[in-house]
């Protein structure tokens, strides 16, 4: 082969390998840590949550989901009831915020973020709403005879607000409504939770049905015969 053919194809494949890197860069390059993406943006999880609650998304619509549960407990306590035991005493466990009483409205100013000072305003104006699939239930267990207790992360101090603003939406009459001591030191929800329980049930109550947004509201001994969580995407409480 001609010394000077050779030269001049291999010019020629370095041109051409050259004009494709250089065709390459001018192509824009993004780069990101797969791994890294992995947890959505928080700004979009706020406005996929908004849309939940409004019902103006694909990913489901909170009202239904709720009432669903609130059905569901509806349906256990009617067939609860037709096989009581003479003379048994059953309980009915609910929790307040967003189970009772929904808080969106200053959740939603506080663009989720907890300020225990902002809430505890918020609890003193008691403006909450009743959520109707509860207000539902506990119509129904008045109507059955249940015993109905309120077991509820809110102190002490919020007593009188919490008491008016459950009257003010239709919640008028229970057997006890259970509140945190303002100093309850490292007590977690679920324990304090599951203590007042055991206290329920120490005074001969059946634990027939518990009602919660969270799992913390149910699990732990003693436990109801049956329990139902209501969806809540606003907050966790461990």
């Amino acid at each position: 082969m001609n010394k000077h053919f050779t030269i001049l194809t291999a010019q020629l494949v370095f041109a051409i390998g050259l004009g494709n890197v250089t065709a390459q860069q001018s192509r824009p390059v993004f780069v990101s840590d797969p791994a890294a993406e992995r947890i959505a943006n928080l700004d979009i999880l706020k406005k996929e949550v908004r849309e939940y609650h409004d019902c103006t998304c694909k990913c489901g619509c909170y009202a239904h989901d709720v009432d669903l549960e609130s059905d569901r407990a509806i349906a256990f306590l009617r067939r609860r009831v037709a096989h009581r035991k003479p003379n048994e005493k059953l309980a009915l466990i609910l929790d307040i915020d967003e189970t009772t009483l929904s808080n969106y409205v200053e959740e939603t100013g506080a663009d989720f973020a907890y300020k225990p000072d902002a809430f505890d305003l918020w609890v003193q104006s008691a403006q909450a709403t009743a959520i109707p699939g509860t207000l539902r239930l506990y119509q129904e267990a008045q109507k059955l005879g249940v015993n109905i207790f309120f077991i509820t992360g809110r102190t002490e101090n919020e007593r009188g607000a919490t008491e008016r603003n459950l009257r003010a939406q239709g919640f008028e009459k229970w057997k006890l409504l259970v509140m945190r001591a303002a100093s309850h030191g490292s007590q977690t929800i679920g324990q304090f939770k599951a203590i007042t329980r055991g206290e329920i049930a120490a005074q001969g109550y059946t634990l027939a049905l518990n009602v919660g947004d969270q799992w913390s509201d149910l699990k732990g001994k003693p436990e109801a015969e049956y329990s139902v969580k209501y969806p809540d995407p606003f907050y966790f409480v461990p």
